[in-house]
């Protein structure tokens, strides 16, 4: 098969890989741009198994259906409050990826520079390529190798680290060796040094060296991030990714990969930098893993945390005209959002008018709580963004909150030296009646107490958010 027809299947692949990239931005196109996805997906494999340099067709055939297997498999087990771990976890295979093509590579660029004219002439697929690079291509080859690795290696341990926070295996809180920001900028000095060295023909080594550093640089970087800017950094490893994958692209010379990675990186930068603003965070501090921890001691909270049964929220909400509920990851771990949409539309069916807030934010993932509450058929025009209705809780009777906490919480506006200081959150205490769905007095998942708890207008609803809820419905008259 020549040329042509392999560039024109990944032209029509990166044009559905942009439609489906628009698509996800709307709730409605969100369907239809994951078909779209999936046949750019595998328009672009079967292009590249019959296109030139192609081979080893067994062993491709034998990868492809174990790989699609498996991920049937974890698309059928992975609850949707494991999504943010699950996008962790792919975003680690994408770097370790660029980390074996990249040295691949080079195993092969040395074997074709070893080899004589005659050899080199019955050369085929990628070492074909590399046996007809000039001099200044050779270099600019190690180049993308080197990046490819670099950014492959810090996305492969930094993504790794992600999962385990977002799954609890590793502790949400900031964390940082001895010496801190010093370490990083040792290691990232001596991957530029070991750079030097590899492009001047030091050895395979100085890459294995630079790969180990990069590993540390990514491991020490998320876990210096504290839990409740994790959003921030999924979104920054999936950007991270994409540029992995774009390095990738050019080291096999494959035009589509540096579009596809090109997309997935500018478009995970660009997500990256609108939630730091949502959540007023320097984008630098982000890359570079300082932010998430306290400059001093937290605010003293005065108070006690009030309890009130079903009986007390539902009379609340029967009286109540306007009612703003706040989902959180709580509600995704309790599955309770059907039980949500019920509510809602028993409120709805008084007259009442209801709508939600939503948190750039919430879930630990963006879009998190919309894609929930979509599922359960919760109306799109009543689900609103932070900026939409923050303004709205002053004239608003009653707030629900469900099993949120960071995005609800008042020392971001009230002590400076909180970890989440400056963020901005939903200002529900400002509601007549603010009722908290929350399974005991724990905090939440970065471990910040919430001064929301101990106000004199709200009241917490404790138990399992479904269980909660379930028993309020019958009581909504």
């Amino acid at each position: 098969m020549d040329y042509g027809f392999t560039t024109a299947a990944y032209v029509v692949a990166a044009i559905l890989f942009i439609l489906s990239l628009g698509g996800l931005s709307g709730q409605e196109s969100a369907k239809r741009a994951v078909w779209y996805g999936i046949f750019g997906m595998a328009l672009a494999v079967a292009a590249t198994l019959i296109g030139p340099g192609s081979g080893l067709w067994m062993l491709s055939l034998v990868l492809i259906a174990a790989g699609g297997v498996l991920g049937w498999i974890v698309a059928q087990r992975v609850q949707m409050t494991e999504m943010p771990q699950l996008v962790a976890a792919m975003h680690s295979l994408v770097g370790l990826a660029a980390v074996f093509v990249g040295f691949n590579a080079d195993l092969e660029l040395g074997r074709v520079a070893a080899m004589d004219e005659a050899a080199r002439a019955g050369l085929e697929g990628f070492a074909a390529v590399l046996a007809k690079k000039t001099g200044v291509e050779i270099a600019i080859l190690r180049v993308e190798v080197f990046l490819g690795v670099f950014i492959g290696a810090v996305t492969f341990t930094g993504s790794v680290i992600a999962f385990g926070k977002l799954a609890g295996k590793v502790t949400s809180a900031a964390q940082k060796l001895p010496g801190g920001h010093v370490l990083n900028a040792a290691a990232a000095i001596g991957s530029a040094a070991l750079g030097v060295l590899y492009f001047n023909d030091a050895g395979l080594w100085t890459l294995a060296l630079m790969t180990l550093l990069a590993f540390f640089i990514g491991y020490h970087l998320i876990m210096g991030i504290g839990g409740a800017d994790m959003p921030v950094v999924v979104s920054m490893l999936n950007s991270y990714s994409g540029w992995a994958a774009a390095a990738i692209g050019f080291s096999l010379g494959n035009d589509l990969l540096i579009v596809v990675g090109a997309l997935v990186g500018s478009s995970g930068a660009i997500l990256s930098y609108i939630m730091c603003k949502a959540m007023n965070r320097s984008f630098i501090s982000v890359i570079l893993g300082g932010f998430g921890a306290t400059t001093g001691h937290a605010m003293e909270i005065a108070g006690e945390q009030i309890a009130i049964d079903a009986e007390g929220v539902a009379a609340a909400l029967n009286d109540a005209d306007s009612v703003i509920i706040i989902p959180g990851y709580g509600m995704a771990v309790a599955q309770a959002q059907q039980s949500v949409s019920e509510l809602t539309r028993k409120l709805r069916a008084k007259g009442k008018n209801v709508r939600f807030a939503i948190h750039p934010v919430a879930g630990r993932l963006p879009g998190h709580m919309n894609v929930l509450l979509a599922e359960a058929k919760v109306p799109y025009d009543i689900v609103l963004e932070m900026d939409e209705i923050n303004e709205d809780f002053p004239s608003t009777d009653v707030a629900i909150v469900i099993g949120s906490n960071d995005i609800v919480n008042p020392a971001a506006q009230e002590d400076p030296n909180s970890p989440i200081a400056g963020m901005p959150v939903l200002e529900c205490w400002k509601a007549k009646q603010v009722f908290v769905s929350k399974r005991g007095q724990g905090t939440g998942y970065s471990g910040i107490e919430n001064p929301l708890f101990y106000k004199e207008n709200t009241r917490m609803f404790y138990g399992d958010a479904k269980k909660s809820l379930d028993s309020l419905l019958p009581m909504i008259d």
